[in-house]
């Protein structure tokens, strides 16, 4: 650098990232791994957040935490006044830096929110709100699956458990699928009794051999008559009405009579609210029929449910991420408002961070990212004219 350059850095007001360039700033914030010191940089001038916002770094650190989030294809904010803002309908403005701004505005603060929702302290609780059916039911309504919902085994005198039909080839599998209290709900353990069937000679256990977990959402809302009921066995067990976005490994069951508590080997968002509990194997013929059965007594999916301000809308083709928020003060926006003396570098930086072929170095990103994350620039954030109107 000159003596120009060297009086021009030293002056006062001057950020330092404007001569960095946006391939060593970028790799700068990088290395931030606290998402508060991303969120804290964000604020600290106008470049800054620009390249903040431009390069997805929110995002990235949320997905970093959980890597579910990606499973959204996009973001939905609705304010309490009722006002949708999404990818697809943002409302028409004169410039389309103004608007993929504003795009990249909400992205960065439903995403900062979300990590420090995903990173608070929270306390386990039992998360099952209702059962949506089983693959087979021996007695309906007698051995319903509404039944593991009790953690008794005699309930008014009487046995509580749910029970699969009958089979000749002990192979043949069973599964459990129930709703969740909360469209996302952070899910780190699940616990399940067998039933040990003391009205039967040698009170046997009938367990399965493993169980595994599937997470996932339906791809059409569901409603209340798709529970099960006393008339309703459960109509949206099949496969086919469900989207997983998490398989749990296969975890091998106990012979014994004991809530057997199985930990996921992370927490897992599940998007949707819909937990299937699969049992495969059967190891337990009944003396009456010489027919093997899988029997449970209690079921418990534990986690913690996301706050309300969060919910998610799922179709085949589409899961969007729902943030409703109270208006933003116009004081919250003022970096992102007028750009004054910041607008010709701003231009300049948003042309080189998302341009094709320009700027950050993939490869060296890759590596600080870690090599399960990929460096996001979508291909809709491409501006034609970053110039101002």
């Amino acid at each position: 650098m000159g003596l120009v350059g060297e009086k021009e850095a030293a002056s006062p007001g001057v950020d330092f990232l404007e001569w960095l360039g946006p391939d060593t700033s970028a790799v700068v914030f990088a290395l931030l791994r606290d998402p508060a010191d991303i969120a804290r940089a964000s604020v600290v001038s106008r470049s800054w957040r620009t390249i903040v916002l431009a390069t997805h770094f929110s995002k990235i650190q949320c997905l970093r935490i959980c890597p579910d989030v990606a499973n959204f294809t996009r973001i939905e904010q609705v304010t309490s006044a009722n006002h949708s803002n999404s990818n697809g309908e943002l409302a028409e403005s004169s410039a389309a830096t103004a608007a993929a701004w504003e795009i990249h505005e909400r992205d960065h603060m439903v995403y900062t929110h979300l990590t420090h929702t995903l990173l608070s302290p929270r306390t386990s609780q039992n998360c099952i709100a209702g059962c949506i059916g089983a693959s087979s039911t021996d007695n309906f309504p007698e051995e319903t699956i509404e039944n593991t919902l009790d953690p008794w085994e005699v309930v008014d005198l009487e046995p509580s458990y749910w029970s699969s039909g009958g089979h000749a080839d002990p192979d043949v599998p069973e599964y459990l699928v129930y709703r969740l209290c909360s469209d996302l709900c952070l899910i780190n353990e699940i616990r399940v009794q067998p039933f040990r069937a003391f009205f039967q000679a040698g009170h046997p256990i009938f367990s399965a051999q493993y169980v595994r977990f599937r997470l996932g959402y339906p791809k059409t809302p569901l409603q209340p008559e798709d529970l099960v009921s006393d008339e309703n066995e459960g109509k949206l067990i099949a496969d086919n009405n469900y989207i997983w976005t998490y398989t749990s490994p296969e975890f091998p069951m106990l012979q014994e009579n004991v809530l057997q508590s199985f930990e996921l080997p992370r927490s897992v968002l599940c998007i949707g609210g819909v937990v299937k509990v699969e049992l495969l194997g059967r190891v337990q013929k009944q003396q009456a029929d010489d027919l093997y059965y899988i029997c449970v007594t209690h079921v418990q999916i534990l986690g913690t449910p996301l706050s309300s301000e969060f919910g998610a809308a799922a179709s085949i083709s589409d899961l969007v991420l729902k943030y409703c928020s109270a208006p933003v003060h116009s004081s919250c926006s003022k970096l992102s408002g007028s750009r004054s003396k910041w607008r010709n570098f701003e231009a300049r930086l948003w042309r080189e961070v998302t341009g094709q072929g320009i700027g950050l170095n993939q490869e060296l990103l890759g590596r600080l990212l870690g090599p399960s994350l990929q460096f996001l620039v979508d291909d809709d954030d491409e501006m034609k004219d970053a110039s101002p109107t």
